[in-house]
């Protein structure tokens, strides 16, 4: 059953924000269709905040929350929906049309999207502030055309209009925190994205394409539950590897190279955001398994200081010791730990932090810092350890034997009231039990 159909799911979460936003209004525009090329559109995902607060999927759709009368606290919630269309429910599918807006969303009212700009200055009116995100032209022009309806409606009696604020901030620090429906979500995605890592680390044999393993990913994703990928995979062998953002998944796979995986599942709007790289043949070269312990070293450094109270720029100074320390140990870097990490020297070779905030987002709100300094570490909280590194291709002062090699290795956990609990362990990443999967 999808959790937006479960009573109560949706509507708890808009209760606290309206009682900690009192006498506040919130307006989240749904996601726009998009066209990938004439008459094909690309699949449609609701915006993540309206999915958050409120569950429904339909395009062309708003929430509006506004407060309840003089009762600080109470609030009404109002969808805007498209209307039922036989025709057009033939060629795209049925909608969920006025009344079970409110019968399976539980909105309080609902009303017709075409009926918004008319409706939403009566909507307003009595709100001490509006949040609303700007940045949407079509929805920017709706929704201050009916800021500006209010304000004639106010003639000369001297009353200014109420500020309008950002919800990403109130919003963002509402997600942070994961509720324990919402840690079971981040699991399941977890579990199926390893089934998908697993599947490429057996089935990858030199010869083959990256998009060979990149459609082997997907179909393991999707056949065991991810309606969709929670971001483009990244699908990168031999030399691709050192390209953090490499995109392509077109080229032959050799022996005696690796292949970086950064790919995951979204299970009912949560993600995961896992990276393995493992041998395309069976097994990994000396300079492969040495710049690959290192960087798994330095991921369990990190992973170990995931607790209450630790901070992710925190662990990623631990990362960077540790890599730095085996850099120089391995000959790459000159110098001391602190010096190459001060001096940027490592960013050569791990120029990326170590952590970020995971949930409906891979990349997921949240504050990083409050009142400018980073923010403890609490339970509940949920982000990824990352560490990699990555050898150019082109870079003549390292040794050959090392060059074209990218390594990553990303786990994700979430914060328990003792240490951290890694949601992804059942994608392997010990070189013992890779290579035992070949």
């Amino acid at each position: 059953m999808l959790l937006s159909h479960v009573p109560g799911y949706f509507k708890a979460r808009r209760d606290a924000l309206m009682k900690a936003n009192s006498g506040a209004a919130f307006i989240f525009p749904s996601a726009e269709e998009a066209n990938r090329n004439p008459d094909v559109g690309f699949p449609f995902r609701q915006e993540s905040n309206f999915h958050y607060l409120g569950g429904f999927e339909e395009p062309d759709s708003a929430l509006v929350l506004v407060p309840r009368g003089a009762k600080p606290g109470t609030h009404r919630t109002i969808l805007f929906v498209r209307d039922r269309n036989v025709e057009k429910e033939m060629w795209e599918g049925e909608r969920y049309g006025l009344d079970r807006a409110m019968s399976i969303f539980g909105a309080d009212e609902a009303y017709l999207i075409a009926d918004f700009a008319t409706k939403l200055p009566e909507l307003l009116r009595g709100c001490e502030k509006v949040f609303y995100r700007i940045g949407n032209a079509h929805w920017d022009n709706t929704v201050f055309g009916a800021l500006e309806t209010w304000r004639r409606s106010l003639g000369r009696s001297g009353k200014a209009l109420p500020p309008v604020a950002d919800p990403n901030e109130v919003i963002g620090e509402m997600r942070m925190f994961k509720s324990p429906e919402e840690i079971k979500l981040l699991r399941k995605a977890c579990e199926i994205t390893a089934l998908g890592h697993k599947a490429a680390m057996k089935e990858v044999r030199p010869g083959m394409n990256e998009f060979e393993i990149e459609a082997l990913v997907d179909y393991v994703f999707r056949k065991n539950g991810c309606k969709r990928l929670g971001y483009g995979s990244i699908v990168a062998g031999g030399q691709n590897a050192a390209c953090l953002h490499y995109r392509d998944n077109n080229a032959p796979l050799n022996d005696k190279e690796l292949l970086l995986i950064d790919a995951a599942g979204e299970y009912e709007y949560y993600t995961s955001d896992i990276t393995r790289t493992f041998p395309i043949g069976k097994g990994f070269t000396e300079p492969q398994a040495q710049l690959y312990d290192l960087t798994l070293k330095a991921q369990l450094a990190g992973i170990a200081m995931a607790k209450p109270g630790a901070t992710l720029p925190g662990i990623h100074k631990q990362v960077s010791e540790v890599l730095a320390d085996g850099l120089l140990s391995l000959g790459l870097l000159k110098g001391k730990v602190d010096e190459v990490i001060s001096t940027g020297a490592l960013k050569r070779f791990y120029p990326h932090n170590t952590s970020h905030w995971l949930g409906i987002d891979v990349h997921d709100v949240g504050l990083y810092q409050k009142n400018g300094e980073p923010r403890p570490l609490e339970a509940g909280m949920s982000f990824t350890i990352e560490p990699g590194l990555y050898i150019q291709p082109g870079d003549q002062e390292i040794p050959e034997k090392y060059r074209k090699i990218g390594i990553r290795i990303e786990d994700d956990v979430v914060i328990t009231a003792t240490g951290c609990d890694v949601l992804s362990k059942d994608a392997p990443k010990l070189r013992a039990d890779i290579e035992a999967l070949k």
